[in-house]
């Protein structure tokens, strides 16, 4: 279990990892939630040791005093609706919300609102526990005079869009829900706020624009922001795509998100305060939360109304045991479960046993992407939907690096989610690429009068560049359209050859047929004739990539490895389709292609040679090793593949090293079977949390901004490599796996495949592969060795 005393730095309070205030799941499960919070309160001084250091149990995240802002507060969601929680020392309960799709006139992700519980008598200067119980998918709060605390149930609806929240004292209580904006009236977005946004036209502030209340009838608090502008028509029109706008909806304009406080027994007092009508036992407040796209406001109301009907033909408990079942199904896909040998002996002689950070940062990053990762956008690297308003001073809404996705930082979130078998979380990335398509083969068309499509580096949910500094650019002199103002990515296409290999990943998973047709081929064939077709070819008949660059870091390359070893590794997994996939056609024309390839880059240091970002580079202006794609993204070197030794000297003599946000030094170590090394970084990675971040898992800012959701996908992805790695039908166990730390696992793999097993003292002591005919595909590398 995580408790304050769990703070970088501190030592855990008990070598057994107790969980104190934990109640056997049979019998949790039922109690009201008055007799909850008495056995709460008994067991709180440790007396109940946890179900061992392997239960997910072990790893929720418990504090014993209320916090003093937003930055304690700890996230909780479905996958679409997050909130910020925390409780405050006047008593107050307050709570942010978040939504995948609530995006405003300048593509910014905003919060819907802030709620505020406040209880009489007063929960100030009470006993005290606040629980993420991880597990059940909930918050729970115990709080009030010892002789009648209030119980207080916070989730957001697995299956149904809503916020719910569950009060229960053993005595009669009042309580009142206050809805808190702060975009009350129209304002510019000045200095550091301004960072990321582009505004509604060249030289033009972005603004802030209200929210509405709506004085609905009933008893409701309802409310919504309703975008009344939008950059969609000057971003088309700035970037010569203005001829494309007139056969698409506009993503922006009119978009309309909000909710609606509600609940039995309270009044509307105020147009954003309910009140209980009279002291009760028990409470239950519910917040249905709603979005639309070009919605009028009555449309949005009905779309609410109708949601709040749904919600209304399932009891509050069935909700719950279906929501429940959600989180113990997700749990149940995979886990990584690990003990240091002798981890007692260290913690009794005043040491750190590391591989608690390392588990409890691996369990909460997984649960901070399934909160945010099933909405109908993607997950965003800086901040995801948790946000909030406490660091720099900036409200909840800003996100350094504004509302687009940057693929090189987005990327990292999803890789990991392959081997954890977290596939529906997946699906949202490929969509927002698959619905930007057209854009992209007519922005192509446009740009360089041929087909294929390419996708920048940053983009909007749409497809296009931003506007400003970070993109396009608005001061276009000297520069013809189509080519970004911002020399990072001007020629930074890339992304498009890692979101195919991404893809060709997810089908050898998951065998979806479906997605291979609808989603994977569409995209793989545009942007392969991309490559195809912009690049010219040298006498000999190779491909001469140029202009180009390697990634940030070199902008002025020739041949750079992230697009050799990319279509290296997406041609061959195109080709390695089924014939009743793809065409004749198709196939001759990626055979003839990557017979066009040139080599990949090497180049000769004092008579050795390295991998080499590109057969010529200059110009650097990032920290990126783009040499190293060829082992991660593109497994071109590594265990089991041919020349592992040149990779391994590449990755020692690297230039730049890093554990922390997109550096990916701990994965790629991994994945050549560094052990040592790897287990130093994700150690290093899991230990280095925001220190002004009271959950555990809220990483950052880094290079972004916090909760840093590259920095935990890249330390997911490494643990998950250093235990199981894959090469064609070949399934190659504890690859990097240390010998002092035993573990259990369950994993996913290639072709349906599931991967359990149990290591000890540093060899594989049980294992379980489904189906049973893919064992024989398993290499237990730990036996090999002396």
């Amino acid at each position: 279990m995580n408790t304050d005393s769990h703070r970088l730095g501190d030592e855990r309070t008990t070598p057994g990892h107790r969980a104190t205030g934990a109640l056997p799941g049979q019998f949790r499960a039922w109690l009201p939630v008055g007799a909850w919070t008495l056995a709460c309160l008994l067991l709180t001084n440790g007396d109940r040791p946890c179900q061992g250091a392997d239960s997910i149990d072990a790893q929720n995240v418990v504090w014993t005093t209320p916090s003093k802002d937003s930055s304690g507060s700890m996230p909780i969601g479905n996958g679409d609706i997050g909130l910020n929680v925390w409780a405050e020392e006047n008593g107050d309960i307050l709570f942010y919300i978040g939504k995948t799709d609530a995006w405003d006139e300048q593509a910014r992700l905003l919060k819907l609102g802030r709620v505020r519980l406040r209880f009489t008598p007063s929960l100030a200067g009470t006993s005290f526990r606040q629980e993420l119980r991880l597990r059940e998918g909930e918050i729970r709060i115990v709080s009030g005079p010892s002789k009648s605390p209030i119980g207080i149930r916070l989730w957001v609806d697995a299956n149904h869009p809503v916020i719910r929240v569950e009060a229960e004292g053993d005595a009669p209580f009042s309580m009142r829900a206050d809805l808190e904006m702060w975009r009350t009236g129209m304002r510019p977005l000045t200095g550091a706020e301004a960072h990321g946004v582009d505004g509604l036209g060249k030289a033009q502030s972005p603004f802030v624009y209200p929210d509405t209340v709506v004085e609905a009838p009933g008893d409701g608090v309802v409310w919504y922001h309703r975008n009344q502008f939008s950059i969609w028509p000057t971003t088309l029109r700035h970037q010569g795509l203005d001829n494309l706008g007139s056969d698409a909806a506009d993503p922006l304009l009119h978009r309309t998100f909000g909710g609606s406080i509600e609940g039995k027994g309270f009044l509307r007092v105020q147009p954003t305060t309910l009140e209980s009508q009279s002291p009760q036992q028990r409470f239950e407040l519910r917040i249905p939360v709603h979005a639309a796209a070009n919605a009028r406001p009555e449309a949005w109301l009905t779309g609410l109304n109708k949601l709040r009907s749904q919600l209304d033909a399932e009891p509050l408990e069935a909700s719950r045991l279906k929501h429940r079942q959600w989180w113990a199904d997700f749990w149940d896909r995979s886990w990584i479960r690990i003990h240091r040998l002798g981890a007692e002996e260290l913690v009794k002689n005043g040491f750190r046993d590391e591989t608690r950070d390392v588990v409890n940062g691996y369990v909460l990053q997984r649960y901070i992407n399934a909160c945010g990762g099933r909405g109908i956008h993607p997950i965003k690297f800086n901040g995801s939907i948790f946000t909030v308003d406490t660091f720099r001073q900036l409200d909840p809404d800003f996100r350094r690096w504004g509302g687009c996705y940057w693929f090189q930082n987005t990327r990292l979130i999803y890789w990991p989610m392959l081997a954890s078998g977290d596939f529906d979380l997946m699906r949202p990335l490929f969509r927002m690429y698959r619905e930007a398509l057209d854009l992209a083969k007519a922005r192509t068309r446009e740009y360089y009068q041929h087909d294929g499509a390419f996708f920048p580096e940053t983009l909007y949910f749409w497809g296009t560049y931003s506007n400003g500094e970070m993109g396009y650019g608005w001061d276009r002199e000297g520069l013809a359209p189509g080519v970004a103002a911002n020399t990072y990515i001007r020629h930074y296409w890339s992304s498009g050859l890692e979101l195919t290999s991404l893809m060709l990943e997810y089908h050898a998973f998951t065998h979806d047929e479906t997605f291979l047709a609808d989603t994977l081929l569409p995209l793989a064939r545009s942007i392969v004739q991309f490559y195809d077709l912009h690049y010219p070819r040298k006498p000999e008949g190779t491909i001469r990539f140029a202009p180009t660059q390697a990634l940030e870091t070199w902008r002025d390359c020739e041949d750079p490895m992230p697009i050799i070893a990319g279509l290296r590794i997406v041609l061959s997994g195109l080709l390695n389709l089924s014939a009743e996939q793809t065409t004749p056609a198709e196939r001759t024309s990626w055979e003839r292609l990557r017979s066009e390839l040139p080599p990949i880059p090497v180049r000769s240091v004092e008579g050795f040679s390295f991998l080499a970002p590109a057969a010529k580079f200059d110009g650097r202006q990032n920290q990126e090793n783009p040499e190293l794609y060829a082992v991660f993204p593109y497994r071109v070197f590594g265990v089991g593949k041919p020349d592992l030794e040149l990779a391994r000297k590449s990755f020692l003599q690297r230039e730049f090293k890093g554990t922390r946000g997109w550096h990916q030094d701990d994965t790629q170590a991994a994945l050549l079977g560094l052990t040592d090394s790897a287990r130093d970084y994700v150690v290093r990675r899991f230990s280095d949390r925001h220190p002004e971040s009271r959950f555990p898992a809220f990483w950052g800012p880094n290079f972004d901004w916090v909760p840093d959701q590259s920095h935990g996908g890249n330390g997911l992805m490494a643990l998950q490599s250093m235990l199981l790695q894959w090469d064609g039908d070949k399934l190659l166990l504890l690859p990097a796996w240390p010998e002092d730390w035993d573990v259990d696992f369950k994993l996913h793999a290639p072709g349906n495949t599931v991967v359990q097993g149990t290591v000890r003292n540093g060899k594989l002591s049980k294992l379980q592969v489904t189906p049973p005919a893919r064992a024989g595909d398993v290499i237990d590398l730990s036996a090999l060795q002396p």
